[in-house]
């Protein structure tokens, strides 16, 4: 039987495990959503939905992983009762990871699409009606969003077919510590700002009326469960759940460490970029002021703009949009090794197999979301918007909560692997335990709320149905 690959380093799986979770998430739609549900009360709401949801679902992801030493190929096959149809899960989280990164690869390859824009002074002297025209050029230019694409594809292609240690390990941590370095000296600029007091009361001192805002008792509960829902929502999305993206990188470590204490490293260090990516945004929004809560326009419109006003702007538009790169392609990379491995482990092929046949896969499936922006923008989805959102919403709004739906009750189930299995497992090796009386909790309790990220999910669409209809 061929060995399993290893992480060389323990810091190799806390950082590729955090750069998987580190994504567009965090550095684009954490800041723009905390600014629409009022600052930093948002952010407390978030935290507490990231302790209480999603980190619970994360250990039981590496536990998986790391008990049945596979990919959500074949994790299941390994633990589930016998006679049980478990299994059949694989299929949904390989579908999960292709149709990520179907959008994900266009997304990340407008990131560095920027670099090279804001480095050779596309942005110089634009105010925010100039970056949105520059920014519309790149949609409606599909040879423009096809090479970067590619680019997106290419690095994250070669950092796997060079192996786990000396690929996916080495490339995302150099990776991860030049976000980190990066991150810093951005935000120390941004809070430096003069005017950035304001900005910076906004996100980091709690009002918790701003989440009660209306003028009647039923407006305000309709806000606040509006809130609360968005916080629910982004806590459980930040961190990949549901697809067996972290499930991959438990079966690459050994037993020495509790998961616990690792997941709760790697949902701490996700948090951390989170609101230090507030940092960078709000500040700078102050001083220049600019609305918080623009939308997702606030990093490609907005925000160049906003650099732009600044001394050496150009040098701290780059440096920005450097830093989303190396959060886009962490994921990339991670997700790509996740993908890689489920082929090599469903159809024992070799790595390099493997890295070819997906590749071509994966670049040929991200194609019509390129095109979605320009050739085939006539095709929408009343509800849901072009085939950008089309893929998103499936993934999003379906397969994520479902599949994280499907691993908390095999964790929990008599008639799966089981609470005493997960347990065990989970508290294998030096650290963190997992709180044994949350047993009912996770039964019921986390299931239920990631039912209502399902159900909230499909509100609006169906809502945009039936006033269609």
């Amino acid at each position: 039987m061929e060995q399993r690959e290893k992480f060389g380093s323990r810091l190799g799986f806390l950082l590729i495990s955090a750069g998987c979770a580190i994504g567009l998430g965090n550095v684009w739609r954490f800041p723009y959503i905390t600014g629409e549900y009022g600052g930093a009360a948002f952010v407390v709401m978030y935290i507490v939905f990231l302790v209480a949801f999603s980190l619970p679902i994360l250990v039981m992801e590496f536990a998986v992983g790391r008990a049945s030493q596979k990919s959500a190929t074949r994790a299941y096959d390994v633990l589930e009762p016998k006679g049980t149809k478990w299994h059949v899960v694989k299929w949904m989280a390989l579908a999960g990871n292709m149709l990520l990164m179907m959008f994900y690869t266009v997304v990340a390859g407008w990131m560095l699409s920027y670099v090279y824009k804001s480095a050779t002074g596309a942005f110089v002297g634009q105010d925010s009606e100039g970056v949105a025209a520059v920014f519309g050029g790149l949609l409606g230019n599909p040879g423009e969003l096809i090479f970067w694409m590619l680019v997106v594809c290419a690095i994250g292609l070669v950092a796997c077919a060079l192996g786990l240690q000396k690929g996916v390990e080495r490339i995302t941590k150099i990776m991860m510590i030049c976000l980190l370095a990066v991150l810093v000296v951005l935000c120390i600029r941004s809070v430096t700002l003069e005017g950035a007091a304001e900005g910076l009361a906004f996100y980091l001192i709690p009002d918790f009326g701003k989440l009660f805002a209306g003028a009647t008792v039923a407006e305000q509960a309709a806000n606040f469960g509006q809130a609360a829902y968005a916080a629910m929502g982004q806590a459980f999305f930040t961190m990949s759940l549901g697809i067996g993206s972290m499930l991959i990188f438990g079966s690459y470590i050994g037993k020495d460490r509790s998961l616990m204490g690792e997941s709760l490293r790697i949902g701490g260090l996700d948090t951390f970029v989170a609101i230090m990516a507030g940092l960078i945004i709000f500040p700078a929004c102050s001083a220049f002021g600019v609305e918080p809560g623009a939308g997702p326009g606030l990093v490609f419109v907005t925000l160049p703009s906003v650099f732009e006003q600044m001394p050496l702007g150009q040098l701290w538009c780059s440096l920005f949009f450097v830093f989303m790169s190396f959060a886009a392609l962490s994921t990339i990379i991670a997700v790509f090794e996740n993908i890689i491995a489920m082929t090599m482990d469903q159809w024992g092929i070799s790595r390099s197999k493997a890295v070819l046949i997906d590749g071509v896969l994966i670049i040929v499936l991200s194609l019509p979301c390129a095109l979605g922006f320009n050739v085939w923008s006539g095709f929408t989805v009343p509800g849901i918007g072009d085939i950008q959102g089309l893929e998103d919403f499936i993934l999003s709004n379906n397969i994520l909560p479902l599949g994280a739906l499907i691993i908390c009750l095999f964790c929990t189930s008599k008639n799966g692997w089981g609470w005493d299995n997960f347990i065990k497992e989970a508290d294998a090796g030096k650290g963190a335990r997992f709180p044994q009386w949350t047993r009912a909790y996770m039964k019921y309790v986390v299931p239920a709320l990631i039912a209502v990220v399902l159900v909230m999910g499909w509100v609006p669409v169906v809502s945009a149905w039936m006033g269609a209809a």
